[in-house]
């Protein structure tokens, strides 16, 4: 492992970010230096935005172009300790889509379709909650307030603990 490559690691694990960011970061300032076949120490701006070219005309979803970008902001800013960067790294205009929203009727036959009690238990809540697989995967007993309508969501998203209030009405109506 480089020099730089593990500074990136402490500094990302210092800041506490994920292992998955972490690793998709290190992935994407990796791919940038295969790109131009040299470190990414030596490349400036004008091979940030050179690369920026590629992936657009290579077709690259927002979600890659995005962390590319901010891989690189943090690879120069916090890493190799350049301010030059930061100013000249534009983000994507990330594309607006409305959502794909379920009628009641059409959630109804979703849940009924599944003939398992304890997964449509399952689905009920993360839908009614509006929660994550892994949200859902890490609830407890003691995570349910009946008396409020309320589920305790520990380490969520981002590492943040909050409350969700359940309707009553759209309870009743699953």
């Amino acid at each position: 492992m480089t020099i730089l490559r593990q500074r990136m690691i402490e500094g990302l694990r210092i800041r506490n970010y994920s292992p998955k960011t972490i690793k998709e970061y290190i992935r994407r300032v990796r791919d940038f230096a295969s790109y131009f076949r040299k470190s990414p120490a030596v490349l400036g701006p004008p091979h940030i935005r050179q690369y920026q070219l590629h992936l657009v005309d290579q077709k690259a979803s927002w979600t890659k172009f995005n962390q590319s970008v901010c891989a690189l902001r943090f690879f120069y800013r916090t890493t190799l300790q350049k301010g030059w960067p930061v100013k000249h790294i534009p983000l994507p205009r990330q594309p607006k889509k409305l959502p794909v929203v379920l009628s009641v009727e059409e959630v109804g036959e979703l849940l009924a379709a599944v003939q398992y009690l304890k997964h449509r238990t399952v689905l009920q809540t993360m839908y009614a909650a509006g929660l994550r697989i892994s949200e859902a995967a890490g609830l407890r007993i003691s995570d349910i307030d009946s008396g409020r309508m309320a589920l305790r969501i520990e380490q969520g998203k981002g590492k943040k603990d909050r409350y969700v209030m359940l309707s009553p009405t759209l309870l009743g109506k699953l």
